[in-house]
């Protein structure tokens, strides 16, 4: 398929779950995909598998410094048409045990890193370009042990309503793809301990609608339906969550 052919897209958090998925899927499709993540042989890995329209950059999005490199592949490749902003994580940690180290990192890699990630790109977007965050079921359903985490998801959804206002002149859209549970390697991170995992994942199973979860690739489509065909979409949030926002 050479839908996409010429589009050029960066995908944080690029190197499994969600991230990759959706840049698999713009790959191919015809785009060239730059993808972010901390580590770089997994970076390297997903890169090697992604064939020569994958590029990586090594960048932790809690580091501004980080974005230099990613802002100059951009560049060189001649501009850009799709940001997909998925870097995150997802621990869950009741109040009394949240720290301020752990405040300040979840909102420094979640929030902030978006935020800025959008500030450095947005200059190398053409117009007709689009953002995507990937935000959250948690940022409108109140789970225990979750609101550092859901506070940084709901700045997000906050940020698609206002980013979307300011680059309507910039002909440049803002969504957001809101995940329920998914099967993807960050839900073994949320700091639910090895024991008990399973009974979660079937409590989270109980809690959806459709009683299952959801996988990456459904995920990637939305965003990539947001990025590319909703072209009278903006300041949205899509939910792909089996209902569970919803019913």
């Amino acid at each position: 398929m050479t839908k996409l052919n010429k589009k050029v897209a960066v995908v944080t958090g690029g190197s499994s779950g969600i991230g990759f998925a959706a840049a698999k899927q713009l790959i191919q499709q015809g785009a060239q995909v730059v993808l972010t993540g901390r580590d770089s042989a997994a970076l390297n890995r997903a890169v090697s598998e992604l064939g020569p329209n994958a590029f990586a950059v090594v960048a932790d999005a809690a580091k501004l410094a980080d974005l230099d490199p990613l802002v100059e592949k951009v560049r060189s490749l001649g501009g850009l048409d799709f940001l997909f902003f998925n870097a995150g994580i997802a621990p869950f940690v009741p109040l009394e045990a949240v720290t301020e180290k752990f405040y300040d990192e979840m909102f420094s890699i979640n929030t902030k890193g978006a935020y800025f990630t959008t500030q450095r790109l947005v200059p190398l977007m053409r117009s007709g370009g689009s953002v995507v965050f990937n935000t959250s079921v948690v940022n409108v359903k109140g789970f225990a042990n979750a609101s550092v985490y859901s506070a940084t998801k709901a700045a997000l959804r906050s940020y698609v309503r206002t980013l979307a206002t300011e680059l309507l002149p910039k002909n440049i859209r803002v969504n957001a793809v809101s995940p329920g549970p998914i099967s993807t390697p960050i839900f073994t991170k949320m700091g639910i301990p090895a024991a008990a995992l399973d009974g979660v994942a079937a409590q989270f199973r109980d809690m959806v609608p459709m009683k299952r979860f959801g996988n990456a690739d459904e995920v990637a489509q939305v965003a990539l339906f947001l990025g590319f065909d909703a072209t009278f979409t903006t300041g949205a949030e899509l939910p792909v969550d089996g209902g569970l926002s919803q019913l």
